[in-house]
């Protein structure tokens, strides 16, 4: 077995790599465009359209079996594209939902945290909150699923995830509300356990941002239809009409005007990873996370903001510095991105100081091989300045 050579890092004389990586697209949101990706190879004929024409309705029901098709969802599921990206699609849900039961809200970063100041201080509701620190995830086993429950399946900003859906009973009498913007198109989700879940394009499909997408299960449009909540809604949140769903909404007829632009993005990448089979994704996600957790392993100044690799994340990859503080890691990101080898790698403002490296679908295994070496030049640089 040929062992690994790492050079010191900690020391100021670590040269320069030679190789830079293809694409050092890193940041996790907006993410990466996908391999090949190319604006010129866009469908553009629905540009300077309406969205309600035959053929921008078209766009955007393809938009909506593509992801259904990919992901594997079944059609007891609704796919709807609302407005506002990730955080638009939840508070969304949240908005229209919440209130017939007790809450209950998990959070172990910033995102879940949100959730609860939004139940807390838009919706003055009590919920339950059961919190764990960055890095770790609650006990799961204390959720009483006589509530409805609000959490983060993979969290972005701290690197963790729920290990399955194991912990989510089938016989529960609340619904489950899963922010899963880093997490759908990555992992093998239980849809059989999601009653609700929200993501955007602009993660693991390397999409752009502005828009959301909101999964509903037969319990919650049964929800929908059987619970008016007390609070006034906005006209963007609104998925009822005449007593009724608006099933529109779940059949391209979009409650505000989305950009058509983004959505033949987004049927880009939907494409491509159609092209990829059933698993392409998720593959793809699982080598990049191995090959940057074969990187921490070698290098004793790295290591894992989630230490169980259980729930550590496979898209939003975030580490731990020796020694470092919010000042340090700027100076490795700002050096890394003035030599081009990594663009917006710094952790989360709200987290512990550290790195936060994109693994998700859409980068290149490659590039994070050769980023390793890039990875102990800007360390030793900046320990020397």
């Amino acid at each position: 077995m040929t062992e690994l050579l790492v050079p010191d890092a900690t020391a100021a004389s670590v040269a320069k790599p030679n190789t830079k990586p293809a694409r050092p697209h890193f940041s996790s949101g907006p993410c990466a465009k996908p391999p090949g990706w190319d604006a010129s190879k866009l469908d553009t004929r629905v540009l300077g359209r309406s969205h309600r024409s035959k053929l921008g309705k078209a766009r955007l029901q393809y938009a909506i079996d593509l992801m259904r098709e990919v992901l594997g969802l079944p059609t007891t599921h609704r796919i709807g594209i609302v407005p506002g990206s990730d955080t638009g699609a939840f508070e969304m849900a949240m908005w229209t939902m919440l209130g017939a039961r007790p809450v209950t809200c998990l959070a172990w970063e910033s995102f879940g945290e949100g959730w609860v100041t939004d139940a807390v201080k838009q919706l003055k509701i009590e919920p339950t909150v059961i919190r764990a620190d960055y890095g770790q995830l609650p006990d799961l086993a204390h959720v009483d699923w006589t509530n409805d429950v609000l959490f983060t399946w993979n969290g972005t900003t701290s690197g963790v995830r729920v290990p399955n859906g194991d912990w989510i009973p089938g016989d529960r009498e609340g619904l489950s509300f899963a922010d899963a913007t880093s997490a759908v198109f990555a992992y093998d989700l239980p849809w059989d356990k999601i009653d609700v879940a929200t993501f955007s394009w602009q993660k693991v499909l390397g999409g752009e941002g502005g828009h959301g997408v909101l999964i509903l299960g037969p319990r919650a449009v049964a929800r929908l239809e059987t619970y008016t909540p007390a609070w006034p809604l906005p006209k963007v949140f609104r998925l009822m009409s005449k007593g009724a769903l608006a099933e529109g909404v779940f059949k391209g007829e979009t409650i505000n005007t989305p950009s058509m632009l983004a959505v033949e993005d987004a049927i880009f990448s939907l494409e491509w990873a159609k092209s990829l089979g059933p698993r392409g994704l998720i593959a793809r996600s699982d080598a990049n996370a191995a090959a940057l957790d074969a990187i921490v392993a070698a290098r004793g100044w790295l290591g894992h903001l989630a230490t169980d690799p259980a729930s550590r994340s496979k898209t939003s990859v975030c580490l731990t510095v020796e020694g470092a503080d919010e000042a340090f890691i700027k100076k490795m990101a700002a050096l890394l991105e003035t030599e081009d080898a990594a663009y917006d790698i710094a952790g989360y403002r709200d987290a512990p100081p550290g790195l936060r490296i994109w693994c998700g679908a859409t980068v290149d295994t490659a590039d994070i091989v050769v980023l390793g070496p890039w990875l102990d030049w800007a360390y030793s640089q900046a320990k020397a300045a």
